[in-house]
């Protein structure tokens, strides 16, 4: 008998320890945005040191670790969103270009969170199509979605609400976090915004943020691509050939207006989004407008002085956008303190790929440039990350899923192809950690006109194969060349370099098992080469 009660109690106090153990497990926060570069946050770059956009996220990484070298495997919106959930890189996952559609049937991190006893949820942009699976709760956008009233689709619908789109995904969260957890259990919470991604509608509030500030204009507003591959002179990426006046920058734009777009692969979605707003928000929305306009239009610039008028116009929407999101995280990290969980949530900030403010004249992504390969990476893990902490290890989007596994105390399966950047977060560096990361972009033909390319990027030499152009290469070496101006590919002192890199991109295809490429050159590029200088 006395035997029985020992036993019983043994298998008791076994059960409650299990419990604690579980209950201890950390909650996960992960906020992540839609096409943030990093050097528009003050915490990478003091580009913007007169700006000051991103107050509460540059003190979250006062508070945590920010990842100097994380990058993107591929640079476009709905790829990235999938590497991330899958583990996986593109051709891996199915999902290579926007235009496909996620097989949410597939292993995800969420779902294997879910058997590990955590509740999941998703708040804001999926951009995958299809019903999410994995989240005990959510709520996404149709495709990109809207900044003004937009619509959301629910499990049981879609309805709209009216408002503004990143405080709105930011309500959801909010009220998810106080009323429909699980308050006996760990969780992952996704917070994924549209903003900034273009049309750059900033929230009425910030309609006039920054109009007494010069934004500091990029040294390679002027590039001219002139040692560039081809593929850097036929893009359509361009703030001064392609950034349209009115459907872009929102000159004299109205519901009314009815001027065809200056390129035939025109982003309308804003003037779509005026369309929805209510008298009152229209009514502000105009008002902070027609005066910027109407000064446009008495200075009439040209020529230089045009690009520099559209770069201030862009980069101020852009980072009135990125204001909202930062207040966002403002809210969020409040409404963990207010809860009691702050000390027990993981808090990591990132967006799905870099982006060209005005970079060497562009705007957008997909390229293995640095600007649009970089993505911001910071994280705050209480009691394991150090304070103030940075660090230089080449990481990927492709690692997410498996850090958030090992935080849970979930498996991680074999076949994720990334690496858990939990020792990292410990404040040491595996002997083993990789030296080089993998790229590769598909999404061609589509807007803005980029080419499909891979390459391979190491601590300091970067090398991109244009392979819809034959034998089209680029080599930099980041170190003396950060900005990517002079392509070193084919000069002799650098022969024995380039055959090492292109063995070892050689060696990451075969560990990756990418044997995706299409090397054929379309007919609408060569015409776009014989018709262009």
């Amino acid at each position: 008998m006395k035997s029985r009660i020992a036993i019983l109690a043994f298998l008791i106090s076994l059960t409650l320890g299990l419990t604690r153990a579980a209950d201890a497990r950390p909650n996960i926060l992960f906020v992540f945005t839609d096409d943030h570069a990093p050097h528009a946050i003050g915490a990478y770059s003091d580009w913007l040191k007169n700006v000051n956009p991103t107050p509460n996220i540059d003190q979250l990484a006062q508070e945590g670790m920010l990842f100097e070298n994380s990058f993107c495997s591929n640079s476009i919106c709905g790829p990235s969103r999938a590497v991330i959930l899958s583990g996986k890189h593109s051709h891996k996952n199915g999902f290579m270009n926007n235009g496909n559609s996620f097989d949410w049937n597939q292993q995800i991190f969420p779902k294997i969170l879910q058997k590990a006893g955590y509740q999941t949820a998703i708040y804001g942009k999926s951009h995958l199509k299809g019903r999410p699976q994995g989240f005990d709760d959510w709520a996404v956008l149709p495709g990109q979605g809207l900044y003004y009233n937009p619509d959301l689709i629910f499990p049981d619908g879609r309805r709209r609400i009216d408002g503004y789109c990143t405080d709105i995904v930011t309500d959801l969260a909010v009220d998810w976090l106080k009323e429909g957890r699980a308050k006996d259990r760990p969780f992952m919470l996704m917070v994924q915004h549209k903003a900034p991604h273009r049309n750059w509608m900033p929230a009425l509030r910030h309609l006039d943020l920054y109009d007494d500030i010069t934004i500091p204009e990029p040294e390679t507003l002027f590039d001219r691509y002139e040692d560039n591959a081809p593929p850097a002179r036929y893009q359509e990426l361009e703030v001064d050939r392609h950034m349209d006046l009115n459907y872009d920058l929102f000159v004299d734009l109205t519901p009314e207006f009815n001027q065809p777009p200056s390129q035939k692969r025109q982003d309308r979605s804003a003037w779509s989004n005026m369309k929805r707003m209510s008298p009152d928000q229209l009514g502000a929305w105009r008002a902070a407008y027609a005066p910027k306009d109407e000064a446009f239009h008495a200075a009439n610039p040209s020529g230089k002085d045009l690009v520099r008028w559209k770069f201030q116009r862009y980069a101020k929407n852009y980072l009135r956008c990125i204001k909202g999101v930062d207040e966002s995280i403002g809210r969020l990290r409040t409404t963990l303190q207010e809860l009691g969980l702050a000390e027990n949530t993981v808090v990591i900030y990132s967006s799905d790929q870099g982006f060209y403010v005005g970079d060497h004249g562009w705007y957008d992504k997909r390229w293995m440039y640095e600007e649009s390969l970089k993505m911001p990476f910071i994280i705050k893990w209480p009691g394991v990350t150090a304070e103030g902490s940075r660090s230089r290890a080449l990481i990927q989007n492709l690692d997410y899923a498996e850090t958030f596994l090992e935080m849970a105390g979930a498996p991680i399966p074999s076949d994720m192809q990334g690496k858990s950047l939990v020792p990292l977060l410990q404040g040491r560096t595996p002997a083993n950690w990789r030296r080089s990361i993998y790229y590769h972009y598909y999404e061609y033909p589509s807007v803005h006109m980029v080419p499909r390319h891979y390459g391979i990027r190491t601590e300091r030499y970067k090398l991109i194969h244009f392979y819809q152009f034959g034998e089209e290469w680029e080599l930099y070496d980041l170190k003396t060349d950060p900005d990517e101006l002079t392509n070193l590919y084919g000069r002799t002192p650098f022969s024995d370099l380039t055959f090492d890199l292109k063995n070892q991109l050689v060696a990451l295809q075969q560990h990756y098992e990418d044997d995706s490429d299409v090397r054929e050159m379309p007919d609408e590029w060569q015409r776009r080469m014989r018709n262009q200088p």
